[in-house]
């Protein structure tokens, strides 16, 4: 015989395999919209990725780059405007040379909803080839250390990126002998 205490278990149980889902996708759409060219479909230019990066997190969350290697390199920066100035730095259109290859890599994925069911963390690894206009190519891996809340409107979102440098390895300027110059993937 089932118990109202049996089923709020099981509904606690649901509840939390729905709140990992739902952080699995915010993560790894926040690593779609992060790659070069942007394989979102209809989107005309860096601002517009930036606005969809955005609507990821709360409006006081916190992006930083932590660690020896990227203290100095990303910074802190608090809150949504300081975020989206953090996008703005990175694809104000003014990098030279240009990035013109960039795919992230997720993986040793550990999500945890907390005991209240409105907050989580989460640990994943990644690796990003990057290649510039001028050739120059290297492979970065990082520990990416985040957290979500679910907001009064049921969605969950980013309440902090945090970033630790695995490692930074120079690649051969032709170890990509083909890319594209533009995404087709999801064009309907």
């Amino acid at each position: 015989m089932t118990t109202e205490t049996d089923i709020a278990a099981l509904v606690r149980r649901i509840e939390t395999l729905e709140a990992e889902a739902d952080i699995r996708r915010i993560q790894a759409r926040y690593m779609f919209l992060c790659d070069t060219p942007i394989p979102e479909y209809g989107v005309k230019d860096d601002m517009e990725r930036i606005d969809l990066i955005m609507q990821l997190y709360t409006e006081d969350a916190v992006w930083e780059g932590v660690g020896e290697y990227y203290d100095n390199q990303f910074g802190r920066a608090e809150g949504a405007a300081a975020i989206r100035k953090h996008f703005q730095g990175f694809w104000g259109g003014k990098q030279d040379p240009a990035l013109i290859l960039n795919c992230h890599y997720l993986t040793s994925e550990q999500i945890h909803v907390h005991e209240n069911g409105t907050t989580a963390d989460g640990q994943w690894v990644h690796m990003q080839p990057w290649l510039f206009s001028d050739g120059k190519a290297l492979l970065r891996s990082s520990r990416l250390n985040n957290t979500f809340r679910k907001e009064p409107d049921g969605v969950w979102r980013i309440t902090r990126t945090r970033t630790e440098n695995v490692f930074v390895a120079p690649l051969s300027p032709t170890w990509a002998s083909d890319y594209p110059s533009k995404s087709v993937l999801l064009k309907p």
